[in-house]
């Protein structure tokens, strides 16, 4: 009976050993955490909600916390999305874009205008400045013998007032023409563009469907250069962007049937504007001609008004420029120019050129490649660009 005695003695006193380790170990590690899926939110600090100085919460009984009356803390939301700034296009300025037509004028009017009087040699300078710039050799006589009459009536006598006379005369003969694009009211207009193959015609279209969209005018594009198989989807692409309907047909159709059918279209929606191309090339000219003949004839029927027959001219061809404005007058009644790449050439002076030539007004000028760029011209602007240093 002694050893079992003993051996019982020796269970009871390790038991109770290995109660008291365990007692003082749940001490020192302070309360158990709660099992996952039972967390609590703390209450909105308030007057009943905020601990006592000194009590830490993580030491707080929240075991007796009536979970019913604890508000829910909703996150922060996040601040909206700031909106994006607007920034409206900036207007291409004539003096920036006119570099090299500045430069090849500049270095002429520079010396007339440090010239203390104003002899036979001054104005064959100005003569001669006048031609490089392309305003040639007609309009740059008349011009200046309307500038001689000035001097001599008013006395003028250096070469500072000179330019300055020069410059009045062209503002002067510039500001004869209505710049402004016709439009027609209770009438479906139509724009017909016409012009060689490679002087951006159908880039121009596109353009100034961008710039009439802007302005909320409902736009129909008829695709009716179907003698360049790129046009169309050229127009195509343009028209996308600019939200615009078009119209257009297969390769070699007849322009004029394309033309009516965008027309009918454009009425039939209650759009305001047909934009309509039309082929720069054909077998010979005579045939280019009668055709452009025909859809301006077929354009001008009911419910279609033809109210502007736009030249879309290069300003880098110069004075062949003028002889292609003379053809197509004599074919479509030209209503205005619209004079592209005019920032890269060196030739300005054709829209002096083409207005006193033939008295059709430049209604568009392109400054650059972008839609923004395709501006109204300005002939103050453009001017005083073409005489500054």
């Amino acid at each position: 009976m002694e050893p079992m005695l003993i051996v019982l003695l020796a269970v009871l006193v390790l038991g109770g050993a290995t109660a008291a380790f365990l007692v003082s170990t749940r001490r020192r590690r302070g309360p158990e955490l709660e099992p996952p899926g039972r967390t609590a939110t703390l209450p909105r600090p308030g007057p009943t909600a905020t601990p006592a100085a000194g009590t830490d919460l993580a030491d707080a009984d929240l075991a007796d916390a009536d979970l019913a009356d604890v508000d829910l803390v909703e996150p922060p939301g996040e601040a909206p999305p700031a909106e994006p700034e607007v920034i409206a296009p900036v207007r291409p300025s004539f003096r920036d874009r006119l570099a090299r037509a500045r430069s090849t004028f500049s270095g002429y009017v520079g010396s007339i205008l440090g010239r203390d009087r104003i002899d036979e040699e001054t104005w064959d300078d100005l003569e001669e400045a006048l031609i490089r710039a392309d305003v040639g050799v007609g309009p740059a006589s008349e011009l200046l013998d309307s500038v001689r009459a000035r001097v001599k009536e008013e006395g003028l006598a250096d070469g500072a007032q000179l330019v300055e006379a020069v410059k009045t005369e062209m503002k002067a003969r510039l500001a004869v023409a209505d710049r402004t694009l016709a439009a027609t009211e209770g009438a479906t207009d139509v724009w017909l563009f016409v012009g060689v193959n490679g002087v951006g015609k159908t880039t121009t279209i596109g353009k100034v469907a961008k710039r009439e969209a802007e302005v909320g005018r409902t736009i129909v594009m008829a695709a009716g250069d179907t003698f360049r198989a790129a046009a169309a989807e050229q127009l195509t692409t343009w028209a996308e962007r600019a939200g615009c309907d078009i119209v257009r047909g297969a390769e070699g159709a007849d322009p004029s049937s394309i033309i009516y059918d965008a027309i009918e279209r454009a009425a039939a929606r209650g759009a305001d504007l047909v934009l309509a191309d039309t082929a720069g090339r054909l077998h010979t000219k005579s045939n280019l001609m009668e055709e452009l003949r025909k859809v301006k004839r077929v354009a001008s029927k009911p419910p279609g008004t033809v109210s502007e027959t736009l030249l879309v001219l290069d300003a880098t061809t110069g004075q062949n420029g003028l002889q292609q404005a003379r053809q197509f007058t004599d074919a479509v009644d030209v209503t205005g120019v619209v004079l592209t790449k005019l920032d890269g050439s060196a030739k300005g002076g054709i829209v002096f050129a083409i207005q006193s030539d033939l008295g059709i007004p430049v209604k568009l000028v392109g400054l650059g490649e972008t839609a923004d760029d395709l501006v109204p011209f300005d002939p103050d602007e453009f001017v005083d660009a073409l005489f500054s240093e």
